[in-house]
């Protein structure tokens, strides 16, 4: 659970410090559009290199990667501590993506080797919760530490040597669960069984990161500028996100229906988009975050039921590769549909259409691909 935490520390620890950091490299050729990469480079080479990291996993085994790759996460993270150069910075930031991407598919496989059944989705429930938790306390953190100076923030990284060793005492190596085939051969990758879930995930990353990347905005255009309330209300997104969470292991085997989710969270979206005060706003996201609390274990428990032993890692990374990529391109369409219809709320509002749309047409499809699977 704490590793599955690493990455999240990337994305957000530092978003209370880029400011300084952009006025300390304001000489620099180019900074306005670096200094963001800094807090954002990492989920993309995650996005980018997770499917890579699941090869390795099933290949060298999950608990050796796992443990390397924090060490590793901890001397990248903490390089920029020395660094006097943005573009060595950036560099620095690829790389931590690049052990995020390992650890991330590590600790996820794990879980879908350690447990089955329910017990299975209630860890994956409990990695989404401890995940929007620690998003909240590392922005708190990285507020805190950055009145030291833009450098501090990136001394946390260092947990990561505090981490590993307990990873290699305390995580028993997994076994498979069932013999591998008389020739040895590996089973063939279910491609056709993991392309539409990982299509899903990746509109479903985009539906999970509106609140916490837009919120500030929506509150900007409702004229509440306060960062006193941008944080009370962020802090309530995430407390929400933990209740959808905690939501889903009471669920049963009903969690794996993603209809439910997706049809919260478009309510959310359109309640959001049509808001023009702040108590429907915040209902709003309230609403959404429910919904996307319920989403992500369910997406992904969807994703691990389809996958053995032998292709778990594989089948991990790409789901892995398709969240974060969604993460990566979630501003980037908003930023599209606020050009092309004239505001934020109306952009938020159209994806809540979509979503519905997506979420009312998934028993249809469920119920045409029934009789090919049948026969």
């Amino acid at each position: 659970m704490t590793g599955s935490c690493l990455p999240v520390l990337g994305a957000v620890l530092l978003a209370p410090v880029l400011p300084r950091m952009q006025d300390h490299f304001a000489s620099v050729p180019g900074n306005a559009a670096l200094v963001p990469l800094v807090l954002t480079v990492p989920a993309l080479s995650l996005g980018l290199l997770a499917p890579f990291a699941g090869v390795v996993v099933d290949r060298l085994g999950r608990k050796r990667l796992l443990v390397a790759a924090t060490v590793l996460y901890a001397l990248f993270g903490t390089v920029p501590l020395w660094l006097g150069s943005l573009y060595g910075i950036v560099a620095s930031r690829v790389l931590v993506g690049v052990a995020e991407a390992a650890i991330m598919t590590c600790c996820t496989t794990l879980i879908g080797d350690y447990y089955t059944g329910r017990t299975r989705d209630r860890y994956l429930a409990v990695q989404t919760m401890c995940a929007s938790a620690s998003a909240t306390l590392f922005f708190l953190l990285g507020g805190a530490l950055g009145g030291a100076g833009w450098r501090a923030p990136f001394w946390l990284y260092a947990v990561g040597l505090l981490l590993a060793p307990a990873m290699a005492v305390a995580l028993p190596a997994p076994a498979p669960a069932r013999a591998t085939p008389a020739d040895g051969a590996p089973p063939p990758f279910p491609v056709r069984r993991m392309a539409g879930i990982c299509l899903l995930t990746v509109f479903g990353a985009v539906v999970f990161y509106t609140v916490p990347v837009e919120m500030s905005y929506l509150l900007d255009d409702l004229g509440e500028d306060s960062t006193g309330v941008i944080g009370a209300v962020t802090a309530v997104a995430s407390a929400a996100t933990v209740c959808g969470s905690v939501l889903f292991t009471r669920l049963a085997g009903r969690s794996r229906r993603l209809p439910v989710p997706l049809l919260l969270c478009a309510a959310g979206f359109l309640a959001m988009g049509l808001a023009d005060g702040l108590p429907l706003l915040i209902a709003g996201a309230v609403l959404n975050c429910v919904g996307t609390g319920l989403l992500l274990p369910t997406l992904l428990t969807l994703a691990l039921s389809r996958l053995d032993f032998a292709e778990r890692g594989r089948g991990t990374g790409l789901w892995t590769a398709a969240f974060f990529l969604g993460e990566f391109a979630c501003p980037l369409v908003l930023l599209a549909a606020r050009g092309a219809l004239g505001g934020l709320a109306p952009a938020v509002a159209l994806l809540g259409v979509a979503t519905a749309a997506v979420g009312a047409a998934l028993p249809a499809s469920a119920r045409r691909s029934a009789p090919a699977a049948r026969q």
